[in-house]
């Protein structure tokens, strides 16, 4: 058994994640809103009373809590340990699937940000530039020194990735009159297929297509949407991404390793 996998280990890089998580959500909340990541402190949405450090501590705080401000007793929602709990699993799950290596390295930090793009893309429709650039440039140095995939894959991943959403753009434009996918899609796309090559970006997106249609038809069908509500497709390309870098190896034979 390898050192890393004690779970003592384990342990460490969960907290170590989590603590990751802290700072992503930090960025989910104020990097749309366009404030400062590291000013002013963290506070209560609600009654603006700052978080002290002992309620702040990732996840064991919001359970402590119950969920809400120690000051107005406002509730804290859920997501901010969910997102902590998955921000440590990440890191967890890359150390155990490819131990110490530039590969889990590289899908761990693309598994957070795709975790903050995801959730942004939500609540704002929007995939910020500071993130899908540097995620195209993460994908394409890494795959340079032996990253996910080879630097070839990398490139070509990267430019279909590009490519596609493009053709749905201007596709949609001529025959709607509408834009079937935002810009922000194309450089996230193109970042996916920097890290994980060209049958990977393909297969994203086709999971990705797949949970979109299935949320849109459940919209539908429930009567809280029509074949006009728009969706945010990054969070479904998050979500894809995300499950292919983790499945299994006996899941997609093809997948590269």
């Amino acid at each position: 058994m390898a050192w890393w996998t004690q779970p003592f280990v384990m342990l460490y890089i969960f907290v170590f994640g989590a603590a990751v998580g802290s700072f992503l959500n930090v960025v989910i909340y104020r990097l749309p809103r366009e404030k400062s990541l590291v000013r002013p402190r963290s506070a209560c949405p609600a009654c603006g009373a700052l978080i002290r450090w002992f309620d702040n501590i990732p996840v064991l705080s919001w359970l402590a809590l119950r969920g809400r401000c120690r000051s107005c007793d406002a509730p804290i929602s859920v997501r901010y340990p969910l997102v902590e709990v998955a921000a440590g699993a990440f890191a967890v799950l890359a150390l155990w699937r490819w131990g110490i290596s530039l590969v889990a390295a590289e899908v761990v930090v693309f598994a957070w940000i795709s975790l903050v793009l995801g959730l942004i893309d939500l609540d704002f429709q929007i995939l910020p530039d500071v993130l899908t650039y540097p995620s195209i440039l993460l994908g394409l140095t890494a795959s340079w020194f032996g990253g996910y995939t080879w630097w070839l894959d990398s490139v070509l991943g990267a430019i279909i990735g590009a490519v596609l959403p493009v053709t749905v753009i201007v596709l949609y434009r001529l025959l709607r009159g509408v834009e079937g996918m935002g810009w922000g899609d194309v450089k996230y796309l193109a970042a996916i297929g920097s890290v994980v090559g060209l049958q990977g970006c393909v297969g994203v997106l086709v999971v990705a297509a797949t949970l979109g249609a299935a949320v849109g038809i459940g919209l539908i069908l429930s009567g809280r949407g029509s074949g006009k509500t728009a969706l945010p497709f990054g969070t479904f390309l998050a979500l894809a991404v995300i499950f292919w870098l983790y499945a299994p190896a006996s899941w997609l034979a093809w997948r590269p390793l």
